[in-house]
């Protein structure tokens, strides 16, 4: 058996509940790479996309020594090509710090949390695994502006930025679907008996 720790790519939609799933991963003992994370620090003031950014986008697109976030999301989802320069700052650096975190990791098992896994192309061959947590298109809508106050087209949005449920589930491993009706209990039950499936022969 190798010695190397397994790696998960953890992935699904805005709202599907993924957050939620990574927390009882870590439960279990996982070690949790969140990229999310790794961006938001990389454009906060003094992070390592921030000249980048500004060299690309002007001094609009910073807004306290910050990345705006407001003024970025509505220019990316408006220009393709934004979208893709910015990708192209961020995802270089989002890949070397993840893995940085990941050989800092003393766990058996590391989970990449990685919203765009599907649609980087790049990050399947990074990861033993893949975890996608499905659900309903509505749900995530019902979800998502809940939680932030975001309008209902805003989120949609958003969800038509991303890839298809179907896409996602072809690269999948395995599919958890996290929909209205499962309870948290369900929900940690389902995650139980995924940790023992792959995770067990490794710690």
């Amino acid at each position: 058996m190798s010695n190397a720790p397994l790696r998960i790519g953890l992935t699904g939609g805005i709202g599907s509940g993924k957050s939620s799933v990574a927390a009882l991963l870590v439960g279990h003992g996982a070690t949790l790479v969140d990229t999310d994370a790794i961006a938001r620090a990389l454009t906060q003031t003094g992070g390592a996309a921030i000249e980048p950014i500004r060299q690309s986008f002007g001094d609009a697109a910073i807004s306290a020594g910050a990345l705006d976030r407001a003024y970025m999301r509505q220019l990316a989802f408006g220009d393709g090509d934004a979208k893709r320069r910015l990708e192209a700052i961020l995802h270089p650096l989002i890949g070397i710090e993840a893995e940085r975190q990941a050989r800092a990791a003393a766990a058996g098992v590391v989970v990449f949390d990685v919203p765009l896994l599907v649609e980087s192309g790049r990050w399947r061959q990074k990861v033993d695994r893949v975890l996608v947590i499905d659900c309903n298109e509505s749900t995530q809508v019902e979800r998502v502006v809940a939680r932030s106050g975001w309008s209902r087209e805003a989120v949609q949005a958003v969800i038509d930025q991303q890839a298809p449920r179907a896409a996602r589930r072809s690269c999948a491993d395995a599919v958890i679907f996290n929909d209205g009706g499962l309870s948290r209990a369900q929900l940690a039950q389902a995650v139980g008996a995924l940790w023992q499936h792959w995770g067990a022969v490794h710690t």
